[in-house]
């Protein structure tokens, strides 16, 4: 079955989601993140099979989310570590986490916790503004054509 572009489309989300949008690559990236960066290790955790996580590390590697290196050559095994751009990405992951935290976690509570290096406290992600920053929700922003907006038909 082939793919969906996303990628093509005049849309950050859109963009976003053609690179991390099928649903095992937030996954990796979390994963990646707390540290398990063996295709082992990896399969293992998730569940997944090899062919599937195959090509989805291919696919952010190919992205530049994920570096991949050689760690043993026989035989050859590669680990994986997060890129500039895949940190920023897992940024993405924790405002996720705050709102599964909120609407799908169970009666016993978020299955992992922050704790915030800066200042010790088992906190949670909140966006503000980074020019007054203020809190910052959907609510409280208008939408208005950027500079990279298709023009007008």
């Amino acid at each position: 079955m082939q793919r969906t572009r996303f990628g093509d489309m005049a849309c950050s989300i859109a963009r976003t989601l053609d690179i991390i949008g099928e649903p095992w690559s937030p996954l990796i990236l979390r994963d990646v993140y707390a540290g398990i960066t063996r295709f082992e290790h990896l399969q293992r955790d998730l569940g997944i099979s090899s062919k599937v996580l195959s090509e989805r590390l291919k696919w952010l590697v190919d992205n530049g989310v994920l570096d991949r290196r050689e760690y043993s050559q026989r035989p050859s095994r590669h680990e994986y570590t997060l890129t500039e751009k895949g940190r920023e990405l897992c940024d993405l992951l924790l405002v996720m986490v705050r709102w599964g935290d909120r609407w799908t976690a169970d009666a016993s509570g978020p299955p992992v916790l922050y704790r915030h290096q800066a200042c010790g406290q088992i906190s949670q992600v909140e966006l503000h503004c980074s020019v007054c920053d203020r809190p910052m929700r959907a609510t409280d922003i208008d939408m208005l054509p950027g500079p990279g907006a298709p023009a007008p038909a």
